[in-house]
């Protein structure tokens, strides 16, 4: 899939710096992830993906640079305020809930989006709280609906296969309305056909909600398939950004991955 970008960018990193110690595991990065669009972050094992994630979530701070979402500087606030913001986070581990069901999950989520209200709506004791709770019933519904989740619905978290866990931990993420979904390797423990579902649903979900979406992923089918646009990191450095086809086509990509070829 390609496309240009959009004037709408719903994430910004710019000139984002970290260091460990003498290691600089990102060196002045600077990505856009627009709004309606899916974005690609690639790079080999070690390139500063993940971390690159972690700055944008909150989770390790910059030594240079700003982060901002929907044009605010979110540099220096906190994980939660972000989320609250707006932006969502899936994790390379799945993760759920195996007591509760699939739509318990999901509610569960869609629950959270009213953390900050009254700690009485919170227990469904005041007058908000019926409403409350009609909302997140209604929510957690739809995302089952959206998400093809229909025939677990109503099964316990950890009985349902992988691909349809992994499917689960997007509907729930969406739960909370984000306008930017940063993907972590979605496709971990996927086979081909699941991983292809999957990515079908990235994109309509992406089209339908307007989301700007970042994915990091190995499964270069799916990246290839489903960006618009694609980041390629290698040693903490931007090494290039461009289409799937400008990117696919690279020596500089092949050489990062395969490892560039010696002279004789």
């Amino acid at each position: 899939m390609t496309g240009g970008r959009t004037a709408d960018v719903g994430l910004s990193a710019e000139a984002v710096t970290v260091r460990f110690g003498g290691l600089v595991a990102l060196d002045g990065v600077s990505i856009d992830v627009p709004l309606g669009r899916i974005t690609g972050l690639i790079g080999p094992n070690g390139a500063g993906k993940t971390t690159f994630f972690n700055v944008c979530c909150g989770f390790q701070p910059c030594a240079e640079g700003t982060v901002r979402l929907a044009g605010a500087d979110i540099t220096t606030t906190t994980p939660a305020h972000r989320a609250r913001l707006g932006l969502g986070r899936t994790f390379q581990q799945l993760k759920v809930f195996t007591s509760m069901t699939v739509r318990e999950n999901i509610a569960f989520a869609a629950e959270c989006a009213d953390i900050d209200a009254n700690p009485l709506t919170q227990l469904g004791l005041a007058r908000a709280g019926r409403a409350t709770r009609r909302r997140v019933r209604t929510a957690a519904a739809d995302l089952v609906a959206l998400t093809g989740l229909d025939d677990v619905a109503d099964v316990p978290a950890g009985r349902i296969p992988t691909g349809r866990g992994r499917v689960l931990e997007l509907a729930r993420t969406l739960a909370r309305g984000p306008q930017v979904l940063l993907l972590d390797e979605p496709s971990s423990g996927l086979d081909p056909k699941e991983s292809a579902a999957l990515g079908d649903l990235v994109v309509r979900i992406t089209q339908e909600r307007g989301l700007g979406v970042l994915l990091v992923e190995h499964d270069m089918d799916l990246v290839l398939s489903v960006c618009h646009r694609i980041e390629v990191l290698n040693f903490g450095r931007m090494l290039m950004s461009g289409t799937a086809e400008e990117v696919w086509g690279s020596q500089a990509v092949q050489d990062a991955y395969l490892g560039a070829p010696q002279p004789a």
